[in-house]
């Protein structure tokens, strides 16, 4: 069953409900918070999905074309991990009219929305656990749960002893997905979204069910019903053995992420971080590959202007790179404008709509690069080649290519200007042949020595033959 083809054009957005846009005060809790003070883990800022749909036109300004929503179904907190109805949506969110809009919009403007899939646990108002805690042994759903002792403490301070539950967090009692009953249940959930209209999942700490026939059954069960759907997951450390034709099409790429960071903030040399991606590369088939998903941010992570300290030259960078790799970039919601923040739930911060709150410029780039890849097909589909890396210079290069067309891509994540004098016979690039910058606007000539290039500090360049 191949990778869903779209996967590789696309350029993901991914949205944390709470704290986009609150389109419906209506639907607010009575003790909202106001949007934009500072985030907590209980509180709620109003986010919503008509706020989504409400700002729409910026997502197809920026240019996306796939969205990721953090769990959307009936849960008590404002991440939605504890999960208490997986057949409604929040009440504070909307209704299932409003999710219905909201993929009619994006359906409309070619845009695919996907899914956070909560399978390892759930929240303690899901029924079959409040079952347990009402009926202790005589429930019928015993047996959904990893229970230690009837009746389980849920409530009372400190770690779950009682019950198994992810990271021993009482609120999220896990699973039993030996069991046949849970199992159904959460297959018949995957299929039952999917035929509403969404376009895949993103499967939450999926490792969590190391269990084989368990996820080639869910694939098979979404595949069933929508060939094209994609099935992403939460794997930290990429191991290849979550991706194939019994587990999914592709992985948050994590390890590129770090990756890359270390590579701009000098931990690692150019050389380090070539071989980190020249290793990611071979261990997966070209599909998946090229059906990762590249995070440069997420839910879980630090922003990335606050781990570049805010540096406009190195977020840029950043996400130059991120353009030119393998897979499909992806966009965690406000990082695009610069928005800060710190460890989980700082991270979490709603967005700021007043444009003057905005870092207008880094916008203004990556709504260029998002461009710049539609419009040419070798950054999204070409193989990748490495040309260059320096040992401790900080450049490094390589190329993307894909039939006649080429993209040399240069990095240069140093404080210092750089000369480069760089042989592209590699990539079948010729004397006397003009090159484009399609980022700066410039010129070179190759030459029987290749090209020549003055290095600015801090710098990327797309230099290529294909269209602009």
């Amino acid at each position: 069953m191949a990778v869903p083809y779209w996967v590789q054009d696309a350029v993901f957005y991914q949205i944390f409900p709470d704290r986009f846009a609150n389109g419906d005060l209506e639907n607010d809790p009575p003790n909202v918070q106001r949007w934009g003070a500072k985030p907590t883990i209980w509180g709620f800022q109003g986010g919503d999905l008509r706020g989504v749909i409400q700002k729409f036109d910026y997502l197809l300004d920026l240019g996306v074309t796939a969205l990721y929503f953090n769990p959307i179904f009936q849960a008590t907190s404002n991440h939605r991990y504890n999960i208490s109805d997986y057949y409604h949506i929040d009440r504070k969110l909307g209704d299932r009219d409003d999710f219905q809009a909201l993929l009619d919009v994006a359906h409309q403007n070619g845009v695919r929305v996907i899914l956070d899939g909560v399978f390892n646990h759930c929240g303690r108002g899901f029924f079959a656990f409040n079952d347990v805690l009402e009926n202790h042994s005589h429930s019928p759903y015993m047996d959904w749960f990893h229970l230690n002792n009837i009746p389980p403490d849920a409530y009372s301070p400190g770690d779950a002893d009682d019950y198994e539950a992810w990271w021993k967090f009482k609120s999220l009692p896990k699973f039993n997905t030996d069991n046949p009953e849970v199992r159904e249940y959460i297959f018949n959930v995957a299929e039952y979204w999917i035929r509403q209209g969404a376009d895949g999942w993103r499967l939450d700490v999926p490792n969590e069910i190391d269990d084989g026939e368990f996820w080639a059954e869910f694939r098979h069960v979404v595949k069933s019903v929508n060939p094209d759907a994609y099935l992403v997951g939460e794997i930290w450390d990429g191991n290849p053995e979550w991706v194939g034709e019994e587990r999914f099409d592709g992985l948050m790429n994590y390890p590129f992420r770090d990756a890359l960071l270390a590579y701009l903030l000098g931990e690692s040399s150019p050389k380090e971080f070539s071989q980190k991606v020249d290793q990611m590369l071979s261990i997966y088939e070209q599909d998946h590959a090229r059906a990762m998903y590249l995070p440069l941010g997420s839910h879980d992570t630090r922003r990335l202007a606050t781990i570049l300290g805010g540096e406009l030259k190195k977020v840029k960078l950043a996400y130059l790179l991120q353009f030119s790799f393998l897979g499909a970039p992806a966009i965690y919601y406000g990082d695009e404008i610069g928005l800060q923040g710190g460890k989980d739930p700082d991270c979490r911060r709603a967005f700021p709509w007043q444009e003057e709150d905005w870092d207008v410029a880094l916008r203004k780039y990556v709504r260029r690069l998002i461009d710049l890849r539609k419009r040419n097909p070798v950054l999204r589909r070409g193989s990748y080649q490495t040309l260059y890396v320096g040992e401790e210079d900080g450049v490094m290069a390589f190329g993307r290519r894909l039939g006649e067309e080429r993209i040399l891509v240069i990095l240069n994540a140093s404080s210092s200007g750089r000369y480069l004098q760089l042989d592209v016979g590699k990539l079948g690039w010729q004397d006397d042949r003009i090159l484009q910058d399609m980022l700066n606007a410039n010129e070179y000539r190759v030459s029987d020595q290749g090209i020549e290039i003055e290095l600015q500090p801090w710098s990327g360049y797309w230099i290529g033959n294909g269209g602009i």
